[in-house]
């Protein structure tokens, strides 16, 4: 039954991430970045700026809502997660180095695609009975593209609920329990004939941790978001970062293993394993998944930010994918191509798991742990941010009903169980699946209403001038 169920998503995953789907993200991405003359380029120096200066500013926001730097902790919760981690693992041990090169260039067009997606939530969004601000694919598909449109924001709030069972959920957990399996067995605390009873006490742990959070509400989920996103984040790149350092006499053939790997991967893999189509679409489809550029998710979470301008909003969100792509997964995949990681046979968080143990000057265990850490820290956020989405998505199907809400939460909240008791490459490709449903209805939106967020632009820059 099991393998029925894992052919069936094999041949579903292989089509909605075929050819189409990775002309439609490239080619859409190319195309806002064109009509916004390279937004993402022209003024990454005010994002940067903006982003970082928020970290250190007190700023309370009203009931409700978020500060700006809480919207984009939120978001990066959701992204910043076993993607960075395990995911980048997954797309190298199958398509290669170059696999990488791909996820730069996923990452590059996305940032404008982020920026695209939050301008347009900010600009359609609407305040619920209660005064919160709600957005995000499906209020712009409602509100910019019409009636006729609305079955496009239906199907997308029904992909975002089902991300339950998928992105937001099962591969955080999954990625969670297996590292801490891993680590534990090196430190001989537990045989792996135990690990099935220490998965159960695990998920009753993530669950209440996790549960304690979800029900404090928006408010909260921003606050814990804006403490732990960027600790989290530093940490990980200073251990990775490390092990470049380490090893910097390499540096210069991995990147040329990178970049001509990209095109020619049997000529890096001696023929082994990739081909130039199967490490595009693994590096986009995981450069997606890790910064979600084209999904649609960070939009609803930017969307509850207190702002005023939906182009400022927009550019402090696009470093959301700079620091999660670009920065954190380039890491990841720097010390997995490095050590030579990748081709040992090894799956998911063990790749990223070795490449560690081989590049830092700790014991074997010692790293196994660090990174463990990493990745519990990583996908407890990533459950938190997701969790929002999914709940955003249901009350724009059903309306504002606290007690259904409620209702989802907890089953949310339950699924953490699921997630130890699946396989590693059932979870990813569930989780692709759900990732490439939610892209076709956000996509379409982002083509169809590319002229408000050029005005917008135009508005933001014509502001900017008056400034100086």
């Amino acid at each position: 039954m099991l393998q029925t169920i894992e052919s069936i998503n094999n041949v579903v995953n292989n089509f909605i991430w075929g050819v189409p789907a990775m002309i439609c993200i490239i080619g859409v991405g190319l195309y806002l970045s064109l009509r916004t003359g390279f937004v993402q380029i022209r003024k990454f120096p005010y994002a940067l700026k903006t982003t970082l200066g928020r970290i250190f500013k007190k700023k309370e926001a009203s009931d409700g809502s978020m500060t700006p730097f809480q919207a984009v902790c939120t978001a990066l919760a959701g992204t910043v997660g076993t993607g960075n981690i395990a995911g980048v693992a997954g797309a190298i041990a199958i398509g290669g180095p170059g696999a990488v090169f791909w996820m730069w260039v996923s990452a590059i067009l996305g940032m404008c695609t982020k920026f695209t997606e939050v301008t347009l939530a900010v600009h359609f969004r609407e305040r619920n009975r209660h005064g919160d601000y709600v957005g995000g694919p499906m209020y712009y598909i409602k509100n910019g593209l019409g009636k006729n449109w609305r079955f496009l924001a239906v199907l997308y709030s029904a992909f975002g609920v089902l991300t339950v069972f998928g992105t937001g959920n099962a591969t955080q957990v999954n990625t969670i329990t297996t590292a801490i399996d891993t680590a534990l067995i090196n430190f001989n605390v537990i045989s792996e004939s135990s690990t099935g009873r220490l998965n159960l006490i695990l998920g009753i742990v993530i669950t209440l941790l996790v549960g304690m959070v979800l029900l404090g509400g928006i408010k909260r989920i921003g606050s814990v978001s804006e403490k732990l996103v960027p600790f989290m984040a530093l940490f990980y790149i200073v251990l990775a970062l490390g092990v470049v350092i380490l090893n910097i006499g390499r540096v210069p053939a991995v990147f040329h293993d990178i970049v001509y790997g990209a095109f020619n991967p049997s000529a890096v893999t001696g023929g082994v394993i990739g081909s130039f189509f199967l490490s595009m679409k693994k590096g986009v489809s995981r450069g997606i998944f890790s910064n979600e550029a084209g999904i649609g998710s960070a939009p609803i979470a930017a969307a509850a930010a207190q702002t005023d301008s939906p182009a400022t909003q927009g550019l402090i969100s696009m470093m959301g994918t700079i620091i999660d792509t670009l920065i954190i997964c380039t890491m990841t995949g720097l010390t997995i191509v490095i050590t030579d990681s990748w081709n040992v046979g090894l799956d998911g968080v063990d790749v990223t798991t070795r490449a560690f143990q081989q590049g830092l000057p700790f014991n074997s265990s010692i790293a196994s742990f660090i990174l463990m850490v990493c990745l519990v820290f990583f996908a407890f956020t990533t459950i938190l941010g997701w969790d929002y989405y999914s709940e955003r998505c249901l009350e724009y199907l059903i309306g504002q009903k606290p007690k259904a809400i409620k209702v989802y939460r907890w089953i949310y909240i339950a699924c953490v169980f699921i997630g130890p008791y699946m396989t590693v490459k059932a979870v990813w490709t569930i989780a692709d699946i759900f990732n490439g449903l939610m892209a076709i209805p956000n996509l379409i939106a982002l083509l169809a209403l590319n002229g408000v967020v050029v005005a917008e632009t135009k508005k933001y820059l014509d502001n900017a001038k008056k400034k100086f």
